[in-house]
């Protein structure tokens, strides 16, 4: 009998995974403009009764897979070793306790709505279609993630004198300084091969445009940088325009690596939002819809596969007893850094990924402010400023705007070149305080007086998660397939990681292979 391309795509997709039936319908044109898993996968209703699925995490992945599953009529049962759900989204308020493998720390922020600090995922990318779809259908109300802000600053201990210095100042007279270079190439004839004679008057009149250039082109300064004073525009008068920046110190500055165009990746650019009062509002929806099914403080021992689905042994830590749970599947979503220490029967390939995969020592730090120095010294409404010191970024908050307090992001690390990452998280939490509001006075002076209290997270350092997100951007291949009965997912098994999307997709993924085989037979 001839195999009809519907039975074909199954097949595929049962024995090496959705990834690859994607592809395979990508090859045979049967995919149209749209992204294939830009929405939540559409199982029919009943068809999951009578199979069981052991989901091994309750982060955003894990209660995904769980969700779509459960609408389907699948038996669903989720092992969490802690006793929350969510993994790494995590939102922390006065009065909560966080805590790491060798420490405990108390967050004293005042318990007011706005007064909050998101220490996991903190944006969402408007093209995140998975995460905003599940924020459209639980009604988890979202407001606007201010990414990059103008006004913020950029600091540089080796330029301009360590002072640091505003991004519309940086950002116009670089735009400035290279449209004059490319201007002088043209008028001297030396992009004569590339252009022909009316282009090079076109070029010419798009770089005068592009870099305020006078009509001779050259860079002699814009208003679009700001106005010398204490106000950023000119005001009733026609006011003076800021001197620029020294061409030489900008190119000694770390600004232009990738800092300047930081917005203009893919997953950074605008508009970004952020659930109102904090993103665990999302792990919240989740829960109210999966909690039922959630086992918490179970912690997986083993990782078994059977010829006719997977046991997986764990400890209930709150009877202080080893359980076991068998089930036709299991989709496994526990973070590589912890998974490679539990014992399985992996293959050999699986083992080998798993084992390949290095996270980022990523740790953030949540600082109450007294007042909103930064709205009310400089205009600062939202976005990141940028810091060659440890700290990376300080972040402003995108919430609570013109309140008496604010939380602001103390220090975002996540690049892990000269070790910064590392070093803070072998700091005692008050030493990582102390090192944060010290650095943070050097792009704001004044910093340390006008900070209350903090908090910091270093996700080396938690249990069950051991490192932030997957340092590589793409998947090793053996985790976007199954291991017998055993599926992967989590960020880990995307070309997102540290994404919450990348959770989302992969959990779709692997709930429409398992879907794939039970419906091929």
């Amino acid at each position: 009998m001839g195999m009809t391309k519907r039975d074909f795509l199954r097949s595929i997709g049962a024995v090496a995974g959705v990834g690859a039936a994607y592809h395979t319908m990508s090859a045979l044109g049967l995919l149209g403009p749209a992204m294939a898993q830009a929405t939540a996968p559409e199982l029919p209703l009943g068809s999951g009764y009578g199979k069981r699925v052991v989901i091994l995490g309750a982060g955003i992945s894990g209660m995904t897979a769980a969700y779509e599953l459960s609408k389907a009529g699948y038996h669903c049962t989720i092992l969490e070793a802690t006793n929350r759900a969510g993994g790494r989204n995590l939102t922390v308020r006065g009065g909560d306790v966080i805590r790491e493998i060798d420490n405990r720390q108390w967050v004293d922020f005042d318990q007011e709505d706005h007064l909050y600090a998101n220490m996991g995922p903190a944006r969402i990318p408007y093209h995140h279609r998975a995460i905003l779809g599940y924020c459209k259908e639980f009604g988890v109300e979202l407001e606007v993630f201010t990414n990059d802000n103008r006004g913020a600053l950029f600091h540089n201990a080796e330029a301009f004198g360590g002072a640091p210095v505003t991004g519309r100042q940086v950002m116009t007279d670089l735009r400035g300084y290279i449209a004059e270079l490319l201007a002088k190439a043209v008028s001297r004839d030396a992009l004569d091969d590339e252009l022909s004679g009316d282009d090079k008057e076109r070029v010419l009149a798009m770089l005068t445009s592009f870099g305020d250039l006078d009509p001779d082109h050259l860079y002699t300064g814009s208003g679009r940088s700001g106005y010398q004073g204490e106000q950023v525009h000119a005001g009733v008068s026609p006011g003076s325009l800021n001197d620029r920046l020294d061409f030489s110190q900008l190119l000694k500055a770390d600004f232009w690596e990738y800092k300047l165009h930081f917005g203009h990746f893919l997953n950074q650019n605008p508009t970004m939002f952020q659930p109102v009062g904090g993103m665990d509002a999302i792990a919240r929806a989740f829960r109210a819809r999966v909690g039922h099914l959630i086992r918490f403080e179970s912690v997986v021992e083993e990782i078994l596969k059977r010829p006719e689905g997977v046991r997986i042994v764990y400890r209930n830590q709150r009877l202080n007893q080893e359980e076991a749970i068998e089930a036709d599947f299991a989709i496994c979503t526990i973070p590589a850094p912890v998974l490679r220490d539990i014992p399985n029967d992996f293959s050999a390939e699986t083992q080998a990924a798993i084992a390949s995969i290095e996270f980022v020592h990523a740790v953030k730090i949540g600082l109450q402010a007294r007042r909103r120095f930064w709205e009310e010294d400089h205009a600062i409404y939202g976005g990141i400023s940028w810091t060659d010191q440890d700290i990376t970024q300080i972040w402003y908050p995108s919430n609570g705007y013109h309140q008496t307090k604010g939380v602001i992001m103390g220090a975002y690390i996540w690049d892990d070149q000269p070790g910064q990452g590392l070093r803070f998280t072998r700091m005692t939490p008050p030493e990582r305080l102390r090192m944060a509001i010290a650095e943070g006075e050097q792009i704001h002076p004044g910093y340390t007086d006008e900070i209350e209290s903090g908090v910091s997270r270093a996700w080396l350092n938690v249990p069950f998660q051991k490192g932030g997100w997957p340092r590589n951007s793409e998947a090793p291949p053996a985790l976007l397939k199954p291991d017998g009965a055993i599926y992967f997912a989590g960020d880990q098994a995307t070309a997102l990681p540290g994404w919450q999307e990348g959770a989302a997709l992969a959990a779709h993924a692997a709930v429409e292979a398992i879907h794939a085989r039970v419906t091929a037979g």
